[in-house]
């Protein structure tokens, strides 16, 4: 037996914020709102098992990098094209000393966790 990723948990000091933002990089929407929480995911009849997210309010700061980020990639156009929509949904760029040589951007969402834009990945 094994186990899959059916939610990720990110505490954040405005969820709603956050849950615009992250709906909108991700095509999700809202699912449920629980206590302050909000949980979005994939439309009904989006197709794969991926996991939902739960935006949780939280007053605690946060101090230095997250160990765990998450990695975007571009379904239907090109990275530069991907990272433009992104910027404009409320993303900005993050320096967590790169080269400059990467293919890929990283990015900080509006409460400043960091996430990576890959190029498109072509289906097999």
């Amino acid at each position: 037996m094994s186990c899959r990723i059916s939610e990720l948990v990110l505490n954040c000091t405005d969820p709603e914020l956050l849950a615009r933002f992250w709906s909108g990089v991700l095509g999700y929407v809202e699912l449920d709102r629980e206590d302050g929480s909000i949980e979005i995911g994939p439309p009904a009849g989006f197709g794969g098992l991926q996991p939902t997210i739960i935006l949780s309010p939280s007053s605690n700061p946060r101090t230095g990098r997250l160990p765990l980020h998450i990695d975007v990639n571009p379904v239907d156009r090109d990275q530069a094209a991907e990272l433009e929509r992104l910027l404009a949904l409320g993303a900005r760029p993050a320096d967590v000393g790169q080269s400059g040589d990467e293919n890929w951007h990283v990015l900080q969402d509006p409460e400043g966790n960091e996430f990576c834009l890959l190029r498109r990945r072509l289906d097999p």
